[in-house]
């Protein structure tokens, strides 16, 4: 991965320049299940640290971002509170240039006495982890880890609480900051193979985009062999790996490399020189700033995709209640059916009263409806006419059940259609368009509908602050609005917009409730069309074409008694057929 040991080095001197030891404890926050922030009081103010486990964006720096925490801090938060809270830090060390940082703090135990804690943050891809530990008998223990290691996971190397810390199994590799360079030769000799394999084989802590600057630098080749390797050549590697040296040292040179539409793809701690004109170069003198500019968009969005994960299954779960609820419910209404044939078997035997004998078990007589002859079944143990109220009490039965059942299913699949919306706005919120409020909202709209339950932690939690709609700008410079879920769509509809302003929805189809702001003048038609267009992308349509959309003036949009959230009636609608369009999303995204 780009965050080597060297680039860590670099972030590890920065917190010490920012004079982070000796700052106290202020607050610990656990925003997602692999991240903490640890936010220090020092004399200059407060400074920010993130420490994140993620195997995808594992890494320790300083950050500026202010990620929303959830309702109920998770236990391992609950722990780092309790074992560091007021604490002092003491120091920040890291061994040599390995991925392993320590953060060591001087706190005050239970009874009031002074101990000594340390976290250690493990950056090591798939196996990183946050380890919490407290210093016994000069012997440092596990209080607990951020990701337990058990036997079954590892048979190496267990992190479970109590149990006595161990540094994880090392190579023996040179230290680029400290070691002899005038050997290099004969050690790349002995490798052999590709110089920049080669160059991570004998240094540790250096990245594969570093290795292959450093062949870059000496054989203008990121795929020269260590055979290409002339005493001039190996000069030029030596150079630069002594001035890179110096980037490690004051860390003036780091550099993040992105394609030509932005994107970040690479860092690393020296001027990258190997991509040429293919690479955008972005230079930062903060190697935390740029750690937080590379990880911070990805980690933002894992972390709304994590949260709203569990939620969409919740959703699916409901969705899947209902519908086999529905199902089953069809199933009895096809079943009542047979009304009529009891009805008429009633009329029959009532009909044929005086044919009937006791003990007989059947009567066949005509079927003056249909034609031919008809059995109706008798218990020997009724009267002639008590059979016949028999029959007659059967299709009441399933005439009342049919009544009963054609609305039970028609208010099921009502139920199926909001909770097909909910689901839409759900994983809308999980792509991206959307924050940890706005799945917080939709969390409160299934409970106040009264789909699941609000669990005991939560309700005396404080609620995020609500997100706003979605802003964007037409091209003839019309605010339009677009909800994020349905309890903001209520809002919208009913509260924000005004009579005079234009309101659309997918035709059919779980979606946003948009408004176009008239502003006191007349809508164009272009801007309705543009406004179609975000109502398509940002509804369950958004992978189709020619998807209908209703528009009307906001004052013909009512909500019905007892309707559901997001569910209203309009009239005076006019329907238009659009495709829907990512590009204009972005576009005229307001942000």
């Amino acid at each position: 991965m780009s965050l080597d040991g060297a680039f860590l080095h670099c972030a590890v001197q920065e917190m010490l320049d920012r004079k982070l030891v000796g700052a106290r404890v202020d607050k610990i926050h656990q925003p997602s299940r692999d991240e903490i922030i640890i936010t220090l009081r020092t004399f200059g103010g407060a400074e920010k640290t993130l420490l994140s486990a993620e195997s995808m964006s594992a890494r320790v720096c300083l950050t500026s971002q202010a990620p929303e925490n959830p309702q109920q801090p998770p236990m391992f938060c609950m722990l780092m509170r309790k074992a560091l809270g007021g604490g002092r830090l003491t120091g920040i060390s890291q061994d040599g240039l390995e991925r392993i940082i320590n953060f060591d703090f001087e706190c005050t135990n239970e009874i009031g006495d002074i101990c000594e804690n340390r976290i250690a943050a493990e950056i090591m891809g798939k196996y990183s982890n946050i380890i919490l530990l407290t210093k016994k008998e000069g012997v440092w223990r596990v209080i607990d880890s951020i990701k337990r290691v058990t036997d079954d996971i590892s048979s190496v190397r267990r992190i479970l609480p109590n149990i006595v810390y161990e540094l994880p199994p090392r190579e023996e590799r040179l230290n680029l900051l400290d070691c002899d360079l005038s050997q290099l030769g004969d050690l790349l000799a002995q490798s052999g193979g590709r110089l920049a394999k080669a160059l991570m084989g004998i240094f540790e802590g250096i990245s594969p985009i570093f290795a292959r600057e450093c062949a870059y630098s000496a054989a203008r080749d990121v795929d020269a062999l260590v055979s290409d390797l002339d005493p001039d050549r190996l000069e030029k590697l030596v150079f630069f790996l002594k001035k890179s040296r110096e980037h490690i040292t004051r860390y003036d040179g780091c550099t993040m490399v992105c394609d030509k539409s932005g994107k970040p793809k690479d860092f690393c701690f020296v001027p990258v020189e190997q991509y040429g004109a293919e690479m955008v170069e972005t230079r930062f003198a903060s190697p935390s700033e740029l750690i937080d500019r590379f990880f911070g968009e990805r980690a933002v969005a894992d972390r709304v995709k994590q949260r709203s994960g569990d939620l969409l299954k919740t959703i699916m779960n409901i969705y899947e209640r209902i519908s086999r609820k529905v199902e089953v419910q069809k199933q009895e209404l096809r079943d009542c059916a047979e009304k009529e044939r009891f009805r008429l078997m009633g009329d029959i035997l009532s009909a044929n009263l005086y044919r009937v004998e006791k003990g007989m078990t059947e009567l066949t007589a005509e079927d003056y409806i249909n034609g031919g002859e008809i059995t109706i079944k008798l218990d020997v143990r009724l009267t002639p006419a008590q059979n016949a109220q028999k029959l007659y009490t059967e299709y009441k039965k399933l005439d009342t059940a049919e009544k009963m059942l054609t609305k039970l299913i028609a208010q099921g699949e009502k139920e199926l259609s909001y909770i097909d919306s909910v689901f839409d706005a759900a994983s809308r919120v999980g792509s991206g368009a959307g924050s940890e409020s706005a799945i917080y909202e939709i969390k409160q709209e299934l409970i106040s509908t009264g789909y699941i339950r609000s669990a005991k932690t939560e309700r005396s939690a404080k609620a995020p602050k609500a997100a706003p709609p979605l802003r964007f700008r037409s091209s003839d410079g019309f605010e339009i609005l677009v909800g994020r879920n349905n309890l903001q769509n209520d809002r919208l509809t009913l509260k924000t917009a005004r009579p005079e302003d234009m309101w659309l929805h997918t035709q059919n189809i779980p979606g946003s409730h948009i408004i176009i702001r008239a502003e006191g003048s007349d809508i164009p038609d272009s801007t309705i069309v543009e406004a179609a267009q975000l109502a398509a992308t940002c509804s369950k349509g958004r992978s189709g074409t020619k998807i209908p959309v209703d528009y009307t003036f906001a004052r013909y949009v009512k909500k019905p008694g007892g309707a559901k959230p997001g569910m209203v009636i309009f009239v005076n609608n006019r329907t238009i057929l659009v495709d829907p369009s990512e590009e204009l999303y972005e576009k005229s995204k307001i942000n």
